[in-house]
């Protein structure tokens, strides 16, 4: 071999002259966890779910998850009021986000709870709907109102808000 091979690696086939990178350790759990939580509020069964999907024995997870809850990075309160107030925003109604709290692990006290909290007034949230998505609805129009309050419904409002929404009522057909 010549003095340049050796200088810059072997031509054929030798090692590479780039510096060998460090490998990570695998984080821990409650790093696992804590990542998790800094992207976005997880409710603590999420949470969990989340970390034995990655891996994390479930005896490692329940550890992890009840040291996020103990420090404060998790909490099953500001995670309710944060998905309400996001769906809320999103024009979707309360019995859609009541049965989304409940497939986080969340129990119906603490949706109602929060719903209450939210002080939303969910006729004028749908009425605001329909006004922007279906405005023909509002002049009359039976087809309208019809596919507003199928809209609606599927938004998760009650029917009661439906009709004082669209002033379609069902039972009339």
């Amino acid at each position: 071999m010549s003095e340049r091979d050796d200088a810059f690696g072997a031509a054929a086939g030798g090692a590479s002259s780039r510096p060998r990178r460090r490998t990570r350790p695998e984080p821990s759990p409650a790093q696992r966890a804590l990542g998790l939580l800094v992207r976005r509020e997880h409710s603590r069964k999420e949470l969990l779910q989340k970390l034995t999907l990655r891996g994390v024995p479930v005896t490692d997870a329940d550890a992890a998850v009840a040291r996020m809850v103990a420090e404060g990075w998790q909490d099953d309160g500001r995670f309710v009021e944060s998905l309400v107030r996001s769906r809320t925003m999103s024009g979707y109604g309360p019995r859609r986000i009541r049965a989304e709290l409940e497939t986080h692990g969340l129990d119906g006290d603490q949706a109602k709870g929060a719903l209450e909290a939210s002080e939303t007034d969910w006729a004028v949230q749908a009425r605001d709907l329909v006004r922007r998505r279906h405005p023909d609805a509002l002049a009359g129009d039976r087809a309208a109102q019809r596919k507003a309050a199928e809209f609606l419904l599927r938004r998760g409002y009650t029917m009661d808000q439906v009709r004082l929404a669209t002033r379609f009522d069902p039972d009339d057909i």
